[in-house]
């Protein structure tokens, strides 16, 4: 299954990751819906309540006075009054008791109506004192189960809004999880194609492994990047089979005219075929030293085609002491007037052996070559940090720093004239640059305070190649 484009991936995953989040933004309007209303329903009730008290609390005030006031004067007119005040009060109670569910002093309420409706028969003032303090005293009842009333409606509007708090933060919690798992996802969908190009790009500069095959889940656009990344590592493949085969080839060809021209050249010099004049042996002179000149520069040709063919270096534990004496044995002519200094301060390194001498060799012919005359080489091996130092210094002229940058490029050779013979072919310096990086290394020119010049070779060692 393929996934859309990384506009609509992008896009949709954006979409898809606000809808827990619209849901939440929705449920939490309802809530302020509710609190709201409930906010209003319960305002209203306390309103309706405290309204229906201060009515009852102004009855009871109104059938006091009357009934005092009938106690006094005993008329008709008065009478009157007082029945119509003990029906305010009678309907201010009812309306209070209707709002007020299950409240006891409503039935005291009723009794103590009752015996003040008998109010033309009173006759004794401490009695009728005594009804009213006890409707006071209901009245006061009555006003602390209002309050307790409206107390219960708080209780029961705060627990609602507790529940309604801890069901939001459930809520807020379990969305915005899955908010955020649908953005992992989404990102996920777009990161692992872009891995996988960046494994393939690794693949493509460290030349090793196969590449993996095309992604069938991943954008179009990232998928045409990784269609196109592997027409790249064809094209790259057949120009390097094209390149080692041309150098193959051409070392190759050039090895069987150069055998015949150093057997003639041989034939010559021992007079097989007849003595030669100074002037012929002078030009048979210049010819043979072409003819090496030719030589090594073929040698030189199959050495760097030899290494390109080698991708996968073989590492074991190297005795650096027995490879520097022999390295320097093969340039034995070439240091015998150069005082050359030897530093070696492991045991052993973890190398491909034959990677490390060929590093060495041309090491070593580059400092001969550049080196001044007469002037010591130092060669150093040990340890810093995670990785194995190899240094290589000579005294002489100098690298400018512009031209530091391409000295290990293929082909590139000094300016400055060698103190040898031979004409360089520009390969020694690439090929130490080639054997670090199969090894996991670099190369680089430093400076240091004991000579001009100082090339340095950094190995991370076994420990470190997993990392």
């Amino acid at each position: 299954m393929q996934l859309g484009s990384l506009r609509q991936l992008t896009v949709g995953s954006f979409v898809l990751a606000l809808v827990p989040l619209i849901a939440l933004l929705w449920q939490s309007q309802n809530d302020l819906a509710k609190v709201g209303q409930m906010a209003s329903v319960e305002t209203r009730y306390v309103v309706n309540v405290v309204g229906l008290m201060q009515q009852l609390d102004g009855a009871a005030i109104d059938l006091e006075r009357t009934l005092r006031q009938y106690a006094i004067i005993q008329n008709d007119t008065v009478a009157e009054l007082t029945d119509s005040a003990l029906r305010q009060f009678v309907d201010a109670k009812e309306d209070l008791c209707s709002t007020i569910a299950g409240s006891e002093t409503c039935s005291l309420l009723d009794k103590q109506i009752a015996q003040l409706k008998n109010f033309r028969s009173i006759q004794d003032q401490l009695l009728l004192n005594a009804y009213l303090a006890s409707l006071g005293s209901g009245v006061s009842a009555m006003r602390g189960d209002v309050e307790k009333a409206i107390q219960q409606r708080l209780a029961i509007q705060q627990d609602d809004l507790n529940a309604m708090q801890a069901k939001q933060a459930w809520s807020t919690a379990m969305l915005v999880s899955v908010s955020l798992l649908l953005i992992l996802l989404g990102s996920q969908l777009i990161v692992n194609p872009v891995k996988k190009l960046k494994q393939i790009i690794r693949i493509l500069a460290q030349q090793q492994g196969e590449l993996p095959p095309l992604s069938t889940q991943a954008p179009k656009e990232l998928i045409g990047v990784e269609r196109d990344l592997h027409w790249l590592a064809e094209r790259l493949q057949q120009l390097e089979h094209i390149r080692t085969a041309l150098l193959r080839h051409a070392a190759h060809e050039l090895k069987t005219p150069l055998a015949s021209i150093k057997e003639g050249c041989s034939l010559l010099s021992e007079n097989v075929v007849g003595h030669l004049n100074p002037q012929q042996a002078e030009v048979l002179t210049l010819l043979s030293s072409s003819t090496q000149r030719l030589n090594t520069l073929v040698e030189k040709l199959l050495d760097y085609n030899l290494l390109l063919q080698q991708a996968q270096p073989t590492f074991s534990d190297v005795n650096p002491h027995q490879m520097v004496k022999d390295c320097l044995g093969d340039y034995a002519l070439a240091l015998q007037e150069r005082e050359v200094t030897v530093d070696i301060k492991v045991a052993s390194i973890y190398v491909d052996e034959e990677l490390y001498r060929r590093i060495l060799d041309n090491l070593i012919s580059n400092a001969v070559a550049h080196g001044a005359v007469g002037r010591p080489i130092n060669m150093t091996i040990y340890n810093k940090g995670k990785n194995t130092i190899l240094d290589v210094a000579n005294r002489g002229k100098r690298i400018p720093q512009e031209k530091v940058a391409k000295l290990f490029e293929p082909f590139t050779r000094g300016d400055d004239p060698r103190n040898d013979n031979v004409i360089g072919t520009g390969l020694g310096l690439s090929i130490v640059s080639d054997c670090a990086r199969l090894m996991h290394g670099d190369v680089a020119v430093v400076d240091v305070d004991y000579a001009d010049v100082c090339f340095r070779v950094a190995i991370p060692q076994k420990e470190n190649f997993n990392e």
